[in-house]
């Protein structure tokens, strides 16, 4: 069951929501924390992955799947570890990659301190991946968000106030290519950043742009979602190729390596 939400009055375009499981991915929103899962962090890990609450297990476990596969060395850390990590602690690391989930959960888990640490470390270097819900929270989220985009607030793509809660949905990236990806409760990212993806609606889908000296990439579709995710759901693009989509965008946070935009 997705958690129920009310959206405050005075969120554009949000009013009519009655609940949220924003960006799921298919699978139930992680409600308790990660623990479990976490790595010690050192300077080795290029990558962290947030895992803390709010955040889908499907999601993660995705991109743990294409991380390794990328043979790319990554530390799982929780909303607790987060809590406690410094500016400097943060900046020991290339990428923070928060996944797809609960943008409310994740935002309430968080501090507004933390944010605010996170917002420092990104704008000193640190580089952000937003997948999703991840998306939704570099925005100013009124969810402790992090404000990554000078007060650029992110709202749902349009078919979502068509009742459609998930789908797979064609993007078409700047240079031509189109690709039909798994959408669910996603934003569509208009208002900041270099457009690297539109959805059919022209609405950026992907976006991409500097924050300080630290390199944002934001998606509102999941590309890293698994072939599992699809049932009941007919596609034209293949799964595989949707995740080696995912997986240039990671390189392309991580590399701070500016993709095709229009």
């Amino acid at each position: 069951m997705q958690t129920p939400v009310v959206i405050p009055q005075n969120f554009p375009k949000w009013r009519e929501l009655r609940r949220i499981g924003a960006c799921i991915g298919a699978l139930t929103v992680a409600s308790v924390l990660l623990t479990s899962y976490s790595a010690p962090r050192t300077s080795a890990e290029p990558v962290l992955l947030f895992a803390g609450t709010g955040t889908s297990p499907g999601s993660v476990s995705a991109l743990r799947s294409l991380l390794e596969a990328d043979h790319l060395a990554y530390a799982m850390l929780t909303s607790a570890e987060l809590n406690t990590m410094t500016e400097a602690e943060l900046r020991r690391h290339l990428l923070l990659i928060v996944p797809g989930g609960n943008f409310v959960e994740i935002g309430d888990g968080i501090s507004k301190a933390t944010a605010l640490r996170i917002q420092d470390a990104v704008h000193q270097g640190l580089n952000y991946l937003g997948v999703c819900a991840g998306a939704f929270l570099a925005g100013d989220s009124p969810y402790n968000g992090i404000n990554l985009t000078s007060g650029v607030r992110f709202h749902f793509y349009s078919i979502e106030e068509r009742g459609t809660r998930k789908a797979a949905v064609s993007i078409t990236s700047g240079d031509g290519t189109t690709l039909q990806q798994y959408w669910e409760d996603g934003p569509q990212l208009a208002g900041w950043g270099e457009v690297v993806a539109r959805y059919p609606d022209g609405t950026p889908a992907v976006v991409q742009g500097a924050f300080g000296t630290g390199w944002v990439v934001l998606t509102g579709i999941h590309a890293e979602a698994p072939d599992e995710w699809r049932h009941g759901m007919n596609f034209v693009t293949p799964a595989s190729l949707d995740n080696q989509y995912a997986t240039e965008l990671i390189r392309a946070a991580l590399e701070r390596r500016p993709l095709r935009h229009f």
